[in-house]
């Protein structure tokens, strides 16, 4: 289990933009995941960790789809 942070994940600041990167966007399908997600949840629209939790998908997806 990933150990756990002091700060909640919308006040951290972006790995990718510390590292000085860009930000990729979620797929159309990912993003019907994420919207799902929040459905579910009673949410109108996705929030921060329904579009987290998308993206993690589809890295742990290409990490599978690799070996």
């Amino acid at each position: 289990m990933p150990a756990k942070s002091s700060k909640p994940p919308w006040k951290k600041q972006s790995p990718r933009k510390s590292r000085g990167g860009k930000s990729s966007k979620l797929s159309p399908e990912l993003r019907e995941l994420a919207r799902e997600r929040a459905a579910k949840a009673g949410r109108r629209y996705p929030n921060l960790i329904d579009n987290m939790w998308a993206a993690q998908r589809a890295k742990a997806s290409r990490i599978d789809g690799d070996a």
